[in-house]
Parts: structure tokens; sequence; C-alpha cells
């Protein structure tokens, strides 16, 4: 079995530093199972690949388990694709070779490993249970590029169709250790199968390998059955950890940066200003059906509620806690089935590709970019405005400069604990016509609270349209 990463990130070397190897050695790493063999075919400034060759002895292997009561010829122990195909062994090899680089540890190069970069990886025969959809339904989410083939059973006899095999190609811009953690989860899952006991431990390998992105993957459920080989109890237990994200000391912690948030700008009572200027550029651009990204509590998704002309809201929020609280709000029980069809709230991360997000006139972030650390804006940027592609998006965010009109905020400091950054108004209209220039939409400004003629106004929003 064969799997290959490249990048053309330059000088494309730099992949040896990242995944700890040497692109002028071959080295060879022997499991119960055979072989394998890390080799670079290519490697320049403009170009470099990595491949991993697995040698499966099938006969060694089905010699050493030894079955008892199993010692008459078995056809189906020696004859089998699994010296063949990626599969779990392919997986074991990925977490054993590519350990550390899993890990995003790279002491020579920490600034890449930190970094989303061009890879793109090819398997050449991958089984896919349920074919291309599944793959695309795994993949996809996590902001990748398809391209997907399927093998014949025989090219000498077409008629027999195609067989449960693709060659498949990967592109996308990820860390490097995100990248091995997705192939070192979902090979095996594509499979639907593997070669060993599956118990806690393995349980407790898709939460270290996958916590950080599969709580808000849409096909967890998929992912946690397959992985755990369908063992009910054990992919339960994963979707009630995934599903519990923060403990309760960390949402009493953000309760408190909340508030710490509203008393800064209380004096203007910009929270409700915000939520009233949204609401009217929503009716304003002829919205029916709208997505409020990032919704926390339910505020904007409860005030679109009271506008006849949306006719139905959909709330995300990776924090179940949070929507919980937000449908507490909204009274969601208690809501008539006319008025229960007009609104959803939805567990979502924001920067993974979701089929749930398309079909929406539009699509509001109120207060949320300033959450993410800039190098994940790109892939937010992928989900919205690429995939998601809504006809209108809203998008609010504090504006750096009228910090200093904030008496209670100390001088350097952000209003919220949690912001990753605070923009200047020139920093966001460039981040946001940059957006709009990539991907076809116009883009107005438009200021929230007082318009401080020295400062600004403490909120500044963008309407993208098109």
């Amino acid at each position: 079995m064969l799997l290959t990463i490249s990048t053309e990130h330059a000088p494309a070397t730099d992949l040896g530093f990242l995944l700890h190897k040497h692109p002028d050695n071959v080295r060879t790493v022997a499991f119960p199972f055979g072989d394998a063999h890390v080799f670079f075919p290519e490697a320049g400034d403009q170009r470099c690949t990595a491949a991993v060759l697995v040698e499966v002895d099938p006969i060694g292997l089905i010699r050493r388990r030894g079955r008892k009561g199993q010692e008459s010829f078995s056809l189906a122990g020696y004859v089998n694709d699994r010296p063949y195909v990626a599969s779990s062994f392919l997986s074991v090899v990925v977490g054993k070779v590519f350990g550390t680089a899993m890990t995003g540890r790279c002491d020579q190069r920490p600034e890449l490993a930190d970094a989303a970069l061009p890879f793109e990886v090819e398997v050449p025969v991958l089984p896919i249970r349920g074919g291309e959809p599944v793959l695309r339904s795994l993949f996809e989410p996590l902001g990748y590029q398809i391209e997907a083939a399927p093998i014949p059973l025989d090219d000498a006899f077409p008629a027999w169709g195609p067989s449960r095999y693709w060659s498949v190609r990967l592109a996308g811009e990820v860390r490097l250790a995100d990248l091995l953690s997705h192939l070192y989860v979902l090979l095996p899952v594509l499979d639907d199968d593997k070669h060993y006991w599956v118990g806690e431990d393995e349980a407790r390998k898709l939460l270290d390998k996958g916590g950080a992105w599969l709580a808000s993957h849409p096909e967890r459920e998929l992912i946690s059955r397959r992985y755990l080989k369908h063992r009910r109890s054990l992919a339960n237990d994963v979707l009630a950890r995934l599903a519990d994200d923060a403990p309760d000391d960390q949402v009493e912690v953000d309760d408190e940066h909340d508030r710490e948030e509203q008393q800064v700008e209380e004096r203007i009572s910009l929270n409700q200003q915000r939520l009233d200027v949204v609401a009217a550029a929503v009716v304003d651009a002829g919205a029916s059906r709208v997505l409020d990204l990032g919704c926390g509590e339910g505020r904007l998704v409860q005030a679109l509620l009271k506008v006849p002309q949306v006719a139905h809201v959909t709330g995300a929020d990776v924090s179940t806690r949070v929507l919980d609280r937000a449908a507490d709000r909204i009274c969601i029980d208690d809501l008539s089935d006319r008025q229960r069809e007009r609104v959803a709230l939805i567990q979502a991360g924001l920067t993974y590709r979701d089929s749930r997000f398309a079909g929406f006139d539009a699509a509001t972030l109120v207060e949320v970019i300033e959450h993410l650390d800039e190098p994940r804006l790109a892939a937010l940027e992928q989900v919205v405005f690429a995939h998601a592609s809504p006809s209108t998006v809203i998008v609010t965010t504090p504006n750096r400069e009228h910090n200093v009109r904030f008496e209670s905020l100390p001088a350097g400091q952000f209003r919220h604990r949690d912001h990753r950054f605070e923009w200047t108004r020139a920093e966001f209209n460039g981040w946001s016509e940059r957006v709009a220039t990539t991907h076809g939409y116009q883009v107005a400004f438009t200021p929230i609270g007082p318009d401080d003629p020295q400062v600004g106004p403490p909120t500044q929003m963008a309407v993208f349209t098109r």
C-alpha cells in the first residue's frame, strides 16, 4: 500500500523538517504485519514528496496469529486485498513513523509547524465503503478538494463494473499535524474495518487524535462508529465526551469574560444597538432564510424571529451548552408547531465545511471572527464565502481604535479576554475588501454606536452582497 504527501510551499524541502525525515535517506521500520519504508521520490525547492510504502506479509501475519481451531487451510486468510489497499495497517504506520510530526512539534521550523501550508495527498488504492459520497462527506468539511476515480474490478471485463476501490487525491491548505491526524483517523473509517481488536484504548486514541476537529465534524457519529468497529457502547461514550465540549469551570470563565465585555460596553448599550443594526441589515437584504453563525445564547435568533419577513432562522454554535441556553431563551419547547418550523439550533464548527450551511439567503457573524486565531480565518472564509455562499453576509467586529474611549478598559487590553485580535478600521476594511474581491461580492461598511470623529465607532460592520 502506498501514500504520498507533497507540497509546493517554497522551499519545498522544508517538508523533511516537518516530517522529521531527511529527504536523502530511506527509513525502514518493522511492524508485526510487515515493513514500512519512508522515502522521498522527489525533493526540490519547488516541489517535494514524501512516500510511505507498506509491505504487508499476509502469510506471516496469519501464521503468527496462530488461530486455534483454524489450522486447516483458509483461502481468505492468505488471498485478500490487505497487502495492497490503504487500511488500518497504513494508519498504524502513519501514527508510528510520523508520530512527532503529528504532535505539531518542529524545533527547527516551528513557524511552519503552526502554519497552514498547501499539501497534496495521493492514495492510489483506497477502499471506501459507501463510495465517493462518503469520501466527500468526511474530507470536504475539513477543507480539502477531492479528486476520486473508481477502479474497475477488471480492465479486461468492463461489464463487471467498478470495484469498491478508488484512486484518491486530496488537496488543501492545512497544518501538517492536522493533515496527519485526519489521515490517521479517517483511513480506517473509509475502509470500515480494522485489523486488530478495538477496546477502550481505541476510544482514547480517537479522542486524542480527533478531538481538536471531530467534535464539530458533521459526520462525527459515522466516524466514531466506524473507527470503533461499530461497538455501540464505545462510540456512544466518545460522542458523549465530544458533546460535553467544555468543562463546567471553563463555561464559568467564559461567562465571566462575557460579563466583563458587557460591563465595558454597557454605558452605550452597544449589544442592543448591534442586534438592531444587524436585524435591519437582514431586512434591507430581503433575506427570508438566515443562518446565524456563532449564535451564542440566541439573542439575534430571538430578534429575527420577531421579523415577519424572516421565514426561518438557523443558529449554529460549536458549544452544546450554549445552544441549550439559546433554546431556553427562545423557549423553543413552548413554541407552536408553526413557529417551531421557523427555527433550528445546530452544533457546528465554523471552520469546517458543513452541508447544513447551504441554502440560506443571508449569514451573520456577529462579534465572532475576533474569537478565532487569525490563521483560522482563511478556513472560515472558505466555509462561509466559498461553500455556503449566501447572497448576503453580515460581519461585525470591535473597532480597536475606539477602545481608548472606554474608561474601564486598561490601555492595550482587548474588550474580551478570549479575543485573539481586535482590528482597526483600516485592517477590517482591508480584510473585507480582499474577501469580497476573491469571492465575487461587493462590500459596504456601516458604523455601529457613536461614530467618534477621531477614533471611529465602537463596532464596525461589513455587509457583503452579490
